[in-house]
């Protein structure tokens, strides 16, 4: 997977320094230090996400190419942990271990306004709208959500209707 007049690929774990996805990149700074990394929004929608937070930990495929250091290949991607964050009210009795037990649901981003903090999905084949919170997008590991990307649900029924409790890539959904 080398491209003509590039050295070899090496992996590298780093820090998502700041990623804007209607940018369409970002850059990841190493664990050992260097010249920032360029992250490119298809790299990033290779692995199947498009967007991810600032400061998630982030291993990568790189290549030293004519313009610097260029991520190739997203290998995984941890979000930052988020103890500061304020615990959502329909969250706080649910565990990691019970969220993870949930099923993923298929769905589509029907409208996401981060400046607003929230938007609305929908499961396939069904129209009621799912409340989708941004600090949920945030210990998701993504940082914002475009209207009619595929994304993955866990649901719970909040106090105002069904709402995601965590939010993954369409190809994390579709294994």
């Amino acid at each position: 997977m080398e491209a003509q007049g590039t050295t070899n690929q090496q992996r590298v774990t780093g820090l998502v320094k700041w990623f804007d996805p209607a940018k369409g990149f970002g850059f990841v700074v190493s664990d050992q230090g260097g010249s920032d990394i360029l992250l490119h929004a298809n790299v990033l929608r290779n692995f199947g996400q498009g967007s991810v937070v600032d400061g998630s930990v982030i291993e990568i495929a790189v290549q030293d190419t004519q313009r610097g250091l260029q991520a190739v290949e997203v290998i995984s991607i941890t979000p930052p942990r988020m103890e500061t964050a304020v615990p959502l009210k329909d969250m706080a009795e649910f565990s990691p271990e019970d969220i993870a037990s949930r099923a993923i649901e298929p769905a589509r981003v029907k409208w996401f306004d981060k400046a607003k903090g929230f938007g609305f999905a929908n499961i396939f084949g069904n129209d009621d709208d799912v409340f989708i919170h941004i600090e949920v997008l945030r210990r998701s590991g993504l940082s914002d959500l475009q209207s009619g990307e595929a994304i993955g649900l866990r649901l719970v029924d909040g106090e105002r209707g069904r709402m995601a409790i965590e939010v993954v890539g369409w190809e994390v959904a579709a294994k």
